[in-house]
């Protein structure tokens, strides 16, 4: 299929994720490295509360706030 099919099937709002080969894609700057932090029990429990009512993990929760913290002080 040539570009500009692709083009005009997903500016329709057609679904063109079986024309994409994912296999090798890759986020530039999206290198994950493990960190360890401790966190007081109560700061947890709020952590868990939060992510429990969104419907997600806490490390979620963590990333998302981090990162918003740290694109406000950029």
């Amino acid at each position: 299929m040539k570009a500009d099919e692709l083009d005009k099937k997903f500016d329709d709002g057609e679904d063109v994720s079986e024309y994409l080969d994912v296999t090798n894609v890759r986020r530039p700057l999206q290198n994950q490295k493990r960190v360890n932090v401790d966190f007081p029990l109560w700061m947890i429990q709020q952590l868990d509360k939060e992510a429990k009512r969104l419907g997600v993990p806490r490390q979620s929760i963590i990333k998302v706030w981090v990162a918003e913290r740290l694109q406000k002080a950029a």
